[in-house]
């Protein structure tokens, strides 16, 4: 029989794993609560915090009132224990923040690309400027996850295709690791943004679901099983692509003066924010931004039931196509103008689905506030970062 001399110490492991992810989803407890909840002894709770607190990760935070005897300890993470950095990178702007271990955004920070190709300073630049707000150095930064346009290869971590960023291919994740000295992941914008409301919005607790990101350009993220789904390429979810009734593919019109080629044919040319926008202007929303008109139509301005009619059948192309082949739970719309519809915007888009398919998916607004790429870069970095911690 094979003897396993470190079982103890794997035992212990567990126990301070289950303890600290405890006290990261929950907040602060008392070591009975520990116990209770995970199901340890309370000595075996008291001896997990014990080696928590002598690695610096945990303390003493308060104490909750009992009915009998003195009070409880209360005890939680210590934020400063660790950081992690995420980024959202887009041609117009970088945005950098700092997190603590416990989730919490301690700084953000925006610098402008300027006359710039060259990623790795953007990037640097973005940090360090987070890092002295937040006062964090970057050697106390545990990682680093950036979000950004484009097909990241899941095979090399490398942006294979970045229509308006071409430097991300000349410069990778490598390059940045060593010009930062941390761990740096890049990502797919939007499938960070499935990420965050996966976590922490209107995809909580929901395994299978497709996240359209409609805004500058159009994207979409699919999670199946829990899991991002990238495909063999990382080109999954590039529905700007799609062909559709009525339209030019992209690889005919990739010439046409002006435009992006991304956003010259299939899908994206109906319904990226430039395409709305001009949508908008024949309903009577001239002269507004895309988000802003769609806003003003699902709030009841004149012509917009028409506008918010089009849309959502254009829209329908292409979760129609999506749904037929994955069947997914929940349909979730982001992206700036994909939010800006609301419910008035998500009931017409379901219905619109319903008359070109046997499926009436369930479709939501996206619930994360503020930047949804920004929260999925910082929570897969916190991920990476705890994983590390658990480990060490």
């Amino acid at each position: 029989m094979e003897r396993r001399p470190g079982v103890p110490r794997l035992l212990r492991e567990i126990n301070d794993r289950a303890a600290l992810e405890l006290l990261l989803a929950s907040g602060p407890l008392t070591r009975g609560q520990i116990g209770d909840l995970t199901g340890l002894s309370k000595v075996t709770a008291s001896q997990a915090l014990s080696r928590l607190e002598e690695r610096g990760l945990v303390e003493v935070v308060g104490e909750q009132a009992g009915t009998r005897g003195p009070n409880a300890a209360l005890y939680g993470v210590i934020p400063s224990s660790a950081y992690v950095a995420g980024l959202e990178v887009g041609p117009e702007q970088v945005t950098a923040a700092v997190a603590g271990i416990n989730g919490e955004i301690v700084a953000e920070a925006t610098v402008s690309p300027g006359d710039h190709d060259d990623p790795v300073p953007m990037i640097r630049d973005a940090v360090l400027k987070a890092g002295r707000s937040a006062r964090v150095a970057p050697g106390r930064l545990k990682g680093m996850v950036i979000g950004t346009p484009g097909v990241v290869d899941p095979r090399t971590g490398e942006v294979r295709f970045s229509f308006d960023l071409p430097g991300w291919q000349r410069i990778g994740h490598h390059a940045l690791a060593r010009d930062l000295r941390l761990p740096v992941t890049i990502e797919n914008d939007v499938n960070l943004a499935a990420l965050a409301e996966r976590s922490q919005g209107a995809a909580r607790g929901v395994d299978d679901f497709v996240l359209l990101w409609i805004e500058r350009g159009v994207g979409l993220a699919v999670v199946l099983g829990g899991r991002l789904h990238r495909g063999r390429s990382g080109s999954a979810g590039e529905i700007g692509y799609l062909p559709v009734p009525g339209v030019p593919p992209a690889e005919d019109v990739r010439a046409v003066p002006g435009r992006l080629p991304a956003l010259a044919g299939g899908l994206a040319s109906l319904v990226s924010a430039e395409a709305v926008a001009e949508l908008a202007a024949a309903h009577g929303f001239a002269g507004r931004p895309a988000a802003e008109a769609v806003h003003a139509a699902a709030a009841g301005a004149a012509g917009g039931e028409e506008f918010l009619d089009e849309l959502a059948r254009r829209l329908a192309l292409g979760v129609a196509s999506v749904c037929v082949v994955l069947d997914p739970a929940l349909v979730v719309l982001s992206g700036e103008v994909g939010r800006a519809g609301g419910g008035p915007l998500t009931r017409r888009v379901a219905a619109a689905v319903a008359r070109m398919c046997p499926i009436r998916p369930d479709v939501v607004t996206g619930e994360v506030p503020g930047r949804p790429v920004l929260r999925g870069a910082i929570l897969a970095a916190l991920d990476r970062a705890r994983e590390e911690i658990f480990a060490s």
